[in-house]
């Protein structure tokens, strides 16, 4: 067995082994023709039920044989460029490379002795991206499992920052189409059931900040505690991003700590026509970023940053077989003292090749095709009779639903647009995502492929309205 341990006796094997599997997936890809199968979960369980993990095959062809059965012939292909649901990129080659580096060699960003020269790019990167949004000297950040993670350390060290023992006192604002990791933080961090108040959005699905000036005063007035106000550049949803300069004014007259989730629309940092849609971000406390969303990374490469490094110190705990406190004072760069995490992947390798190869003109230059082949989709839909197009895409996010001409019941729409969906799914033809607008069932495009072409949003738009039709005219046969 210990010929299957990575180390210099075995570097052929490892060789052979991984270009047989990127042969694999290389083959995969060339002749992908839509981004599903449409398999169903009864179809593929049997085929894992069939499986002992108890008798190994011992053979790595065979091994990449029964895979491609159970994972590579009927997995969803984010490449593809009618893949249009959900916040999945396809990635930039430059960072799987990186992908199959920091895999093999396997660093942990803990502590220095760990990854050493892992430990300086990461810091690098942060320092990079600090700049990008512009927080000043003082600012710095970590890499994290992703936007949930780094929203719960943001809204962790604003907890802190509060120095108040009463957490049933403290709120937290953010839009009512804000991430739902909001709440889900709160309650991780201890707050009370009402501590995220809900700031309802206008038209465009950005926060009011006439609404949430009101709820600043109102706490104030009833003796609670501001504890952060969140403010979203790129909601899951519509894409929308809220006004970040009168916000951050905002925060700064009520002395709240002011967080961004940029996790969506970070591909702004590094966009060449549309930076200024995302100004105001650099007065905020904190920031988070998700660079496997809006720059091609693969999952997972994200961060969350602060304007003031001093901040970090609330994540900050030493043990003495890893980070003692004498370390500090040695200067030794341990990670570990930033993160939540102890054991962590060098993720920002990715990041680093991809900067090195394209550079990040070549990043924003792809973010910014998407933002425009939104723009475009939103013309197509609004000149379209068939469809209800929600808000103009501040980014790359087009939600929509079917209107038959013929049909008026709300609910018999929404289950027109909810089988149409389905369908879809299940014929592999394209993916497309799905979400509630008030009490309404909607259809939603998430465009991060520029291999994309307004081709294909027309070609899956008349699919859709296909299904919806066929579904509406069987529904009104059972009702005949």
């Amino acid at each position: 067995m210990r010929s299957h341990l990575l180390n210099d006796t075995t570097a052929d094997r490892y060789r052979r082994s991984v270009t047989e599997g990127i042969e694999r997936v290389a083959a995969k890809l060339a002749t992908t023709d839509r981004p599903f199968t449409g398999v169903t979960a009864d179809d593929l369980a049997p085929r894992l039920e069939r499986i002992d993990l108890d008798r190994p095959l011992h053979d790595t062809t065979a091994v990449l044989d029964e895979l491609e059965e159970v994972y590579l012939k009927d997995a969803v292909y984010f490449h593809h460029p009618r893949y249009l649901a959900h916040l999945n990129c396809p990635v930039v080659i430059p960072a799987v490379v990186g992908e199959a580096v920091l895999s093999a060699v396997n660093s942990s960003l803990d502590t220095f002795d760990q990854s050493a020269g892992g430990t300086l790019i990461e810091r690098k990167l942060i320092d990079w991206t600090a700049r990008r949004i512009g927080l000043g000297p003082a600012a710095d950040g970590v890499f994290t499992s992703g936007g949930t993670q780094s929203n719960l350390q943001a809204l962790l060290l604003a907890r802190e920052e509060t120095k108040y023992d009463s957490p049933a006192d403290l709120r937290v604002f953010a839009s009512e189409v804000s991430h739902f990791s909001v709440r889900k933080s709160a309650k991780l961090l201890g707050l009370g059931p009402d501590a995220v108040v809900s700031i309802p959005v206008d038209h465009d699905k950005r926060m009011q900040t006439v609404a949430l000036a009101r709820e600043l005063e109102r706490c104030r007035d009833e003796g609670l505690v501001a504890m952060a106000v969140v403010a979203t550049a790129g909601t899951t949803d519509f894409g929308s991003i809220d006004p970040l300069p009168e916000i951050a004014e905002l925060c700064n007259h009520y002395d709240v700590w002011m967080h961004v989730d940029a996790a969506y629309g970070c591909g702004l940092l590094a966009s060449l026509k549309h930076r200024d849609r995302i100004e105001g971000i650099e007065h905020a406390d904190s920031v988070t970023v998700d660079y496997h969303k809006s720059f091609f990374q693969p999952v997972s490469s994200s961060a969350v940053l602060v304007g003031d490094s001093a901040t970090l110190r609330h994540a900050t705990y030493h043990a003495e077989y890893l980070n003692p406190r004498r370390t500090v004072a040695e200067r030794i760069p341990n990670q570990v003292d930033k993160s939540l995490q102890t054991t962590r992947r060098f993720d920002a390798l990715k990041l680093w090749m991809t900067l090195r190869v394209m550079g990040a003109d070549g990043i924003g230059a792809l973010f910014d095709e998407v933002c425009e082949l939104a723009e475009t989709g939103w013309e197509l839909l609004a000149a379209d009779p068939r469809f209800d197009v929600v808000v103009r895409p501040s980014l790359s996010t087009l939600v929509f639903r079917y209107i038959p001409a013929a049909v008026t019941d709300p609910s018999e729409i929404d289950r027109a647009n909810l089988y149409a969906r389905k369908a879809l799914f299940a014929s592999g033809d394209a993916v497309v995502a799905g979400t509630k607008v008030g009490d309404r069932q909607y259809l939603k495009f998430t465009l991060l492929n520029p291999e994309t072409t307004a081709d294909d949003i027309a070609a899956v738009l008349g699919l859709i309205a296909g299904h919806a039709e066929q579904y509406l005219g069987e529904s009104l046969d059972r009702a005949s």
